[in-house]
């Protein structure tokens, strides 16, 4: 008859597991994540990102690693992290969902910067809307970010580039413009949709981005 030690075997099980909650217990480590999520980066890339010095960001990469949250590639002395699973990205949007269900300073602060939006969640009906020329897709994220990974038939228009008043694109009238980047707590979408609807488009953006695209079992392009 097997014999378990109920509470080592609690002890033990318990302790691992917050070691991935103590990975998490840190605003800068959470986005870091969603950054990796995008494409992998060196340790200079997500300095820059998150306002850090090199030596700070690599101090939050190594308890990442520690927890096996993120992994190392590595080629001569320059190193590149990247998330270790798909199911990382799982946790930390299950992180944020709780805590806009949760916490009311969540919504509070989603509400105060970002006012009403106006969004798209349906993955179907915008695939759809896409393949009948309906709508047009567009990826306003980095082009580094959309090569490493986009969804199918979106276009790379980088917020810099959509943001100018001379120079800007051309896009097709008529067409609804559903914009994108990096999820659900990216403003630069946001901030897409008023440019254009400012220039007289019919313009929402959709909540997810790639990598939240290809949790759903969708596709993704790479380019270079």
């Amino acid at each position: 008859m097997l014999s378990i030690d109920h509470r080592l075997f609690k002890d033990e099980l318990y302790r691992e597991l917050a070691r991935v909650g103590s990975a998490l217990a840190s605003p800068k480590r959470l986005e870091a994540l969603d950054l990796l999520a995008q494409r992998e980066r060196s340790v200079e890339d997500l300095a820059r990102e998150l306002g850090l010095s090199v030596a700070n960001a690599s101090r939050h990469l190594r308890v990442l690693a520690q927890a096996r949250l993120v992994e190392v590639r590595r080629s001569g002395t320059f190193a590149n992290y990247r998330l270790a699973s798909t199911t990382v990205l799982r946790v930390l949007r299950l992180l944020g969902e709780t805590a806009e269900e949760r916490l009311p300073e969540v919504r509070a602060t989603l509400d105060r910067h970002l006012g009403p939006r106006s969004v798209e969640t349906e993955t179907r009906a915008i695939t759809r809307r896409v393949k009948s020329g309906r709508a047009l897709l567009v990826d306003v994220r980095p082009e580094a970010e959309y090569k490493a990974g986009h969804i199918p038939g979106s276009r790379s228009i980088p917020i810099e580039v959509l943001a100018r008043k001379r120079g800007a694109p051309e896009l097709p009238r008529g067409k609804e413009i559903v914009v994108y980047c990096r999820g659900p707590y990216c403003v630069w979408a946001d901030e897409a949709v008023e440019i254009l609807r400012h220039r007289g488009f019919i313009a929402r953006r959709l909540l997810l981005g790639a990598p939240e695209w290809a949790l759903l079992g969708e596709p993704l392009e790479s380019t270079g």
